[in-house]
């Protein structure tokens, strides 16, 4: 089976980085003594985040890391509800993203750390004392998981040690966040997308149009694993003959919601509402992140409505938004989210009908 440009290239050592090269300086510079702190690494999605974490275990265990295997492992919960999670592993790591299990990630957080913590290594002399928990999308666990992940931490730090993967540092708690060596990676820049396409469409041994690179890296949003994923479809789709003025397709996701913004300003009724309840259900179901779905909802719903209101979509986006981060059934506030903005698109209709 033959990988993806994004995960067949990507950077397995800190010098074949192709940016923030002095920020990977700074990582390497951490494992020189053959330990580090819990780290709280964060940035925009594509921006390179689990690339520079694989890198700085390569550099602690070396190229046993890249030896993984997946597992489903099965924890109960205090009502006796069976819990099943999808885990990377490797002998010196373990990936996992509690969220998948929605409110019961505390007990995925506390079974999971103990046992790697009460995991002792056999020969001391080879390897590191400690193994490593890598946690992804921190900023997705509920509070009380957060509050367990902080004592938890705590108590075994002599034999694990953390490093937490998140989107945003404003959903995490502060009581995490001091007890952490907190990096951001930023997302790269236009034209470092530009070269890395140019070098991965090189190895490839395909002529990949300077033009061509320039419109996806500005479709990409300055997301590279999109740009690389979009890069490949017009390469599958020209059968490798690409040109300069060829047409970038979008993912159908995106797609969707832009059309899911245009039935929402097109008519405002309950059979409306009922087929964008039906399109956002799809949304989450094939997994895409409900702020994802939010933010280009949003951005959809401001390019088709100029009758004025985008000062009080805007408010309301921020509102709802607020409201989704601090529950736990995102569908709910998407829904209110849009019934709100059909309200206030119908009652401008009707104002202006009845100004004529």
């Amino acid at each position: 089976m033959s990988l993806l440009w994004c995960d067949k290239y990507r950077p397995k050592d800190f010098s074949k980085l192709d940016f923030h090269k002095e920020q990977g300086s700074g990582l390497k510079s951490l494992t020189k003594d053959g330990d580090f702190p819990h780290l709280l690494i964060y940035g925009p999605m594509g921006a390179g985040k689990k690339t520079r974490i694989m890198c700085l275990l390569k550099e602690l265990y070396g190229t046993g890391v890249e030896r993984l295997r997946s597992e489903v492992m099965t924890f109960t919960t205090p009502s006796n509800k069976k819990l099943e999670i999808g885990t990377v592993s490797s002998n010196h790591h373990i990936e996992v993203n509690p969220s998948d299990v929605g409110i019961y990630d505390r007990v995925v957080i506390m079974n999971i750390i103990k046992n790697v913590a009460q995991t002792q290594q056999l020969d001391l002399s080879g390897q590191k004392s400690f193994k490593v928990v890598v946690l992804t999308d921190v900023d997705a666990l509920t509070k009380d998981a957060q509050h367990a992940l902080r004592r938890t931490m705590e108590k075994y730090i002599t034999n694990c040690r953390l490093i937490l993967c998140s989107t945003t540092m404003s959903r995490v708690i502060p009581a995490i966040k001091s007890r952490c060596l907190c990096i951001r990676i930023p997302a790269p820049t236009t034209e470092q997308i530009v070269q890395v396409i140019e070098k991965t469409a090189s190895l490839e041994d395909i002529n990949f149009p300077r033009n061509l690179a320039e419109k996806i890296a500005v479709l990409s949003e300055r997301n590279l694993r999109r740009a690389l994923l979009m890069s490949e479809a017009c390469k599958v789709e020209a059968e490798g003959k690409l040109t300069p003025n060829q047409n970038v397709a979008e993912p159908d996701w995106l797609l969707m919601i832009r059309e899911t913004a245009r039935i929402i300003l097109n008519e405002q009724s309950i059979q409306q509402l009922k087929k964008v309840r039906e399109n956002l259900y799809e949304l989450i179901c094939r997994g895409i992140p409900p702020e994802i779905i939010f933010k280009n909802l949003l951005d959809g719903l401001l390019k088709q409505c100029d009758l004025g209101l985008t000062a009080e979509i805007l408010e309301n986006a921020a509102t709802y938004e607020h409201q989704m981060v601090q529950g736990n059934k995102e569908i709910f506030h998407l829904e209110a989210f849009v019934a709100k903005c059909m309200c206030l698109y119908q009652n401008v209709l009707e104002e202006m009908k009845s100004d004529f």
